[in-house]
């Protein structure tokens, strides 16, 4: 079983609204930041938002800012990614993942997470 799993995905309208959790293993993992990323077919992926565990920090991409909540939920053991005012280009597969090495400052950078989620999709009608 994986340490982190993706919620949430599925078929929104454009303006819509969904929210992507990602839970954690609370007994194999201990992690200092959750990230979650996008990746479109024949992109990179792309980080968009970011938790920080130690002093609660978050990140945003600008394609979200405005649009999109991270938040943790601890009693879950979740970090969720709430979507609002979704757009035909959110359409792609999340994932979430997590970096066990000491950060304390968001880093966008796929090379600095440690575990991965399967990925979940995201499919938004115009």
């Amino acid at each position: 079983q994986g340490q982190l799993v993706e919620s949430g995905g599925g078929v929104v309208q454009a303006g819509g609204s969904l929210k992507l959790s990602c839970e954690v293993s609370a007994f194999t993992l201990h992690w200092y930041a959750i990230g979650w990323f996008r990746q479109a077919p024949g992109k990179e992926r792309e980080g968009i938002s970011c938790f920080v565990s130690p002093n609660g920090e978050t990140y945003y991409a600008d394609s979200v800012k405005g649009r999109f909540t991270i938040s943790r939920d601890s009693a879950k053991n979740t970090v969720d990614l709430e979507m609002n005012n979704v757009q035909p280009e959110d359409s792609t597969v999340y994932y979430c993942a997590a970096a066990v090495r000491p950060l304390y400052h968001c880093i966008d950078k796929t090379a600095e997470y440690d575990y991965w989620g399967q990925g979940t999709q995201v499919t938004v009608s115009s």
